[in-house]
């Protein structure tokens, strides 16, 4: 075949699988005209809800949950590793935390002689892996460093179940929750052992601990003893009107089996919590890592689509635009203190603004056609919101300017180049005040991706992993993502260096499988959404034809196969918490072959 006929049959096959991945893609909108997505169920969610929803029984003298633990167990039992662990998800390796997890929601239901051989293969893994029994409370603290936001949550419920003898509650840290009292405009002085989400984690572990072992010095135990009440107030100001803090099953798993233990399984923070645990529980008894990220995989969904300028009818823009516009937020939020004018991950009550969902917002509404003064009004309050949150050296954190240097709150490249790309598209139409802090903004930003870019051209994600990977990082994902946003920049004529971006694709090119796809590094194990992003990332680049031809060819061959459109777990929640989302290679998929596709005409 000549060159011209291996062209025109490569299109064809595009368009082709492209057409399938789309029209997938439209018929997962739900009936409200946006996307919910589908998160994967995991055993550390189930785990500490059965724990939580036992809790609130005991305290209360009643049975009411006990269909939820059992149901909840039953499910853990079914989905045990081969090596007696447990991973975050059905798809994920067996770790310590979610496993001593697990063991503990069995010993806090008293079901260790129901379920003999799975608890007894739960403690050779944990025995494996930590050395002793003895020796989970260091291991587990090791795993997490100076960051006690998980660390502490832990070992708490290890002693809750009585997991860790009768000298359990000894084991475990104290947690400064008087410090809650404090304005919220001192905690990133008052360096606070956890990052800037877990205040509800802070207070109400950090009140249960204090209950079942005060502090040995008798200042701390006045101090906190005189703060109970006061935090207890705060802890009610943060919660969601659900019942679930940050839409999150352990963080309000936690704070709810902390305040059952005291004796406050019926303060309205722990039944709002129970009740919220109730409602999110799945039909096969398990829990997710969180209700949905509706907002995120939104604006992803609009933005692939957005390679096919008629995939979506002018009526289902417009339902789109009036269903995003409704999620900005308009006044201050209680959880963070953030400002009005950013958008959270999901639509729920439990969400908070951050800085990746608000870029994304704003890409997803330029994508969706000539804006309105209201879509230009919102727009503004976005830009400007990710300008503020703008740390020192350049970048872009995901909540809160100025924290620290704990995870979740510093500055990283992925979200850098999100917030880039949308000050970007929109600069065009915002004001002139806000047009001399972008012209400010954009290059301490793009310094700060210069210093964030590895030797070898790659920059890590904060929010997305790989687990086979060296540290579980995925340096292909997050060098895609920088790269496709950096090359759109290079498009809207802003000054890019060149190497910065030589560098980005040699890395890619470097790390491609034998099989001509990606996982997350050389030599891992390839997937279709790397694949799919790194394909897109080297499509603006002639020069790398060869390679993005092993791409594709792998790629159509998997999105032909029985499970092609099988999640893989590279999602990072809170505290490195791992997760699939069904519709992110659906997405990625169609993003990159709808791109390809338009590279072709």
């Amino acid at each position: 075949m000549n060159g011209q006929g291996s062209t025109s049959a490569k299109f064809s096959s595009i368009t082709s699988v492209l057409e399938r991945t789309t029209s997938a893609l439209l018929a997962a909108m739900n009936e409200q005209g946006h996307w919910s997505g589908e998160l994967s169920s995991s055993a550390l969610s189930t785990a500490v809800a059965t724990i939580a929803l036992g809790e609130l029984d005991r305290q209360s003298g009643a049975n009411h949950h006990e269909q939820f633990v059992a149901n909840g167990l039953r499910w853990l039992a079914d989905h045990v590793n081969e090596d007696g662990g447990w991973g975050d998800t059905i798809r994920s390796q067996s770790n310590l935390s979610t496993t001593a997890l697990v063991w503990a929601a069995f010993g806090a239901a008293g079901m260790d002689r129901d379920f003999e051989s799975v608890v007894a293969s739960a403690v050779n893994y944990i025995e494996r892996t930590a050395g002793s029994l003895e020796n989970v409370v260091p291991a587990i603290e090791a795993a997490y460093g100076k960051d006690r936001t998980f660390s502490v949550p832990i070992v708490m419920t290890l002693a809750l179940s009585g997991r860790l003898g009768k000298n359990g509650w000894g084991q475990v840290r104290a947690l400064p929750f008087e410090l809650a009292m404090f304005p919220r405009s001192w905690f990133g002085a008052l360096q606070l052992p956890v990052v800037s989400y877990a205040l509800p984690a802070l207070i109400a572990i950090g009140q249960t601990i204090h209950f079942h072992s005060p502090s040995k010095n008798p200042v701390a135990r006045v101090v906190r003893d005189v703060s109970r009440n006061r935090t207890l107030q705060t802890l009610e100001q943060l919660q969601p009107a659900n019942g679930g803090f940050l839409e999150a099953t352990p963080l309000t798993a936690f704070v709810t089996m902390s305040l059952a233990s005291m004796g406050l399984g019926g303060n309205a923070v722990a039944r709002k919590g129970g009740e919220f645990l109730r409602q999110s529980v799945l039909a096969d008894g398990s829990w997710p890592i969180d209700t949905n990220l509706a907002t995120w995989v939104t604006t992803l969904s609009i933005k692939a689509l957005a390679h096919q300028p008629d995939a979506l009818s002018p009526t289902e823009k417009q339902t789109l635009r009036e269903w995003l516009l409704k999620q900005q937020y308009q006044t201050v939020h209680p959880y963070t203190g953030a400002a009005p004018g950013g958008w959270a991950w999901t639509d729920l009550p439990g969400g908070v603004p951050d800085a990746d969902d608000t870029a994304g917002a704003l890409l997803a509404l330029y994508e969706l056609g000539e804006p309105d003064e209201a879509t230009i009004r919102a727009v503004e309050a976005g830009a400007r919101w990710l300008l503020d949150l703008q740390n020192r050296d350049g970048g872009i954190p995901t909540f809160c300017r100025g924290w620290g240097t704990l995870p979740f709150d510093r500055s990283t490249p992925e979200i850098t180049v999100h917030a880039l790309r949308a000050w970007t598209v929109w600069r065009a139409h915002l004001d002139a005040v806000l047009g001399r802090r972008l012209a400010s903004a954009i290059p301490r930003a793009l310094h700060f991706l210069s210093k964030a870019q590895r030797g070898d051209g790659a920059w890590i994600p904060l929010w997305f992993g790989n687990e086979n990977a060296a540290a579980h990082e995925n340096a292909v994902y997050g060098t895609a993502q920088v790269l496709i946003s950096l090359n759109e920049l290079i498009r809207r004529k802003v000054d890019i260096d060149a190497p910065m971006i030589e560098r980005a694709a040699e890395f890619l090119l470097a790390a491609q499988g034998r099989d001509g796809g990606w996982g997350g590094d050389a030599g891992v194990q390839t997937s279709v959404e790397e694949t799919a992003l790194a394909l897109e990332a080297l499509a603006d680049s002639p020069q790398y034809h060869s390679a993005v031809d092993r791409g594709v060819k792998w790629l159509l061959a998997k999105l032909d196969s029985a499970d092609s459109l099988k999640a893989a777990p590279i999602g990072l929640y809170f505290a490195r918490l791992w997760y699939f989302e069904q519709l992110y290679p659906l997405i990625f998929a169609t993003s990159a072959l709808g791109k390809l596709r338009s590279k072709q005409r």
